[in-house]
């Protein structure tokens, strides 16, 4: 059984006391409740030692790795400094990363293989942007970024990647896919999976949703069979919100 997921990512936002306040008040929520899904937190850097060192009842992300073992890169932050703090992930290749640093597939490649080599689980994000979507070519750049990043790994460890499939058309606009094209998608991903890695890897990988994720439409997206959690956004920033997709993904 693949593993249901509810991810956030908060972005570049939250002070340290906020972060601490947030971190705090999702703890209390699954102490109290047991939801039937993993809970992770995509964090800002400077929040992580502190992150891990509080908290026990969720897992928590980075939201972005260096390509780079070690050496003269002013401001990254490498894989083993990440394990080095015990964090259980990060998130690799987000739309933004690639839009606002240029990140390419190969180097986007390069950071899922080194979070791998140091037993971090990467979440790789892929997706198109609207000028794709409307050419008909949302496939055709699905299929590029996912072999490029990824099939160069072995099917053990291509199963312990986590994908994020995020149309870049929705994230932050108020669209949202419906959710009968984000299971065309899922489905799409998972069967190039399998051509690649067979049917079994391709069924134990997590697909999860990242596109304008709320509480008014997460049962509906969250039920489709192909979809297994969202990589959630602005929904993460405060409880009630997050709460409230945990426990809707948790009774489905």
């Amino acid at each position: 059984m693949r593993k249901k997921i509810v991810a956030g990512n908060w972005k570049m936002n939250k002070t340290l006391p906020e972060a601490q306040l947030l971190l705090s008040e999702i703890d209390k929520y699954l102490q109290a409740n047991s939801p039937k899904c993993e809970v992770i937190a995509g964090i800002p850097f400077v929040y992580l030692e502190n992150a891990k060192a509080q908290h026990k009842n969720f897992k928590i992300f980075s939201e972005d790795i260096s390509e780079h073992k070690s050496g003269a890169y002013t401001g990254e932050v490498s894989a083993e400094m990440l394990t080095s703090l015990h964090v259980d992930g990060s998130i690799i290749g987000h739309s933004e990363r690639r839009q606002y640093h240029k990140e390419t597939d190969e180097q986007i490649g390069a950071k899922v293989k080194i979070a791998l080599e140091n037993g971090l689980t990467p979440m790789f994000c892929n997706g198109e942007v609207l000028e794709e979507r409307k050419a008909g070519k949302h496939f055709e750049v699905v299929k590029r970024q996912t072999e490029v990043a990824l099939f160069n790994l072995s099917a053990e460890e291509i199963s312990k990647v986590v994908i994020a499939y995020e149309p870049v058309w929705a994230i932050g606009t108020g669209e949202t896919a419906t959710p009968e094209q984000a299971q065309e998608i899922h489905a799409y991903i998972r069967s190039l999976i399998a051509d690649k890695y067979g049917k079994e890897v391709a069924d134990s990988v997590s697909i999860l949703y990242g596109g304008s994720v709320k509480p008014s439409n997460a049962k509906e997206i969250f039920s489709k069979p192909d979809v297994d959690g969202g990589l959630i956004g602005g929904a993460s920033l405060n409880i009630e919100d997050f709460s409230a997709l945990i426990k809707t993904y948790s009774e489905i």
